[in-house]
């Protein structure tokens, strides 16, 4: 066979083995928008909690509050669904907008929480989150059979949450909470396996890196979620 013979380069090109090689590329840059939304989201929430007047404009406000909460929403169903006609400019450009304002309607942690939970719970996050990922990396074991009872069980998370803010039951959020930590930590590693599966049949080019922005806002969430129910159990709320 004449591997200097350029169909053969441009078959290899096009092929899963052309494809496969550029899985490592594409995760970084799952794990480089991440981090950049991570902090996008924590800087914007400090400096919210540090301003009085954008605290008493978002928290004193209901309809600025559900607004922002509503845009979230939007945010990742429009992004999610319709990642194939978007830009990848558009794209990231929709993101880094969602880590804004979901750092503006998490600023309320640092009004709640000691700035050294905070930071305590930010690092056990962080080492759990990297374990899981790495085991939804390198295992070989097939994650969709669990992916399903966690996605059934999240839901079943969404409607107890719902539940308990009319009941206010103290004991049941301690349980949502816990449980909350388990269903994101098994959705940490199943996501990394997802979208590792993902990228390799994607192609190396534009619309591949589409599919690594959105690969990163499912770790974001993943990693939002798992910080937010570890900070409740863990936590040190302010006098």
């Amino acid at each position: 066979m004449n591997y200097n013979n350029p169909e053969f380069d441009r078959a290899m090109n096009t092929s899963e083995f052309g494809m496969a090689l550029s899985v490592p590329a594409l995760m970084r840059k799952v794990y480089v928008w991440m981090t950049l939304a991570l902090v996008i989201t924590g800087f914007t929430a400090y400096g919210v909690a540090t301003s009085p007047g954008i605290l008493q404009m978002i928290f004193a406000n209901q309809i600025v509050f559900w607004g922002l909460i509503i845009a979230e929403f939007a945010l990742v169903i429009g992004l999610s669904a319709a990642i194939n006609r978007l830009s990848l400019t558009t794209a990231t450009l929709m993101f880094v907008i969602y880590s804004v304002i979901n750092g503006a309607t998490l600023s309320c942690i640092f009004l709640l929480y000691t700035m050294s939970s905070i930071a305590s719970v930010f690092f056990i996050t962080a080492a759990t989150f990297g374990v899981m990922s790495l085991i939804g990396i390198v295992t070989k074991t097939d994650l969709s059979g669990m992916g399903k009872m966690l996605l059934m069980a999240l839901i079943g998370l969404v409607i107890a949450t719902v539940v308990n803010m009319f009941m206010k039951s103290s004991g049941l959020a301690m349980i949502i909470n816990y449980i909350g930590v388990l269903v994101f930590v098994g959705l940490t590693a199943y996501d990394t396996q997802k979208i590792k599966q993902m990228l390799y049949m994607a192609p190396s080019d534009e619309s591949g890196q589409k599919l690594a922005l959105l690969g990163a806002l499912s770790l974001y969430l993943d990693f939002v979620n798992l910080f937010l129910y570890l900070l409740r159990i863990l936590g040190s709320r302010k006098e």
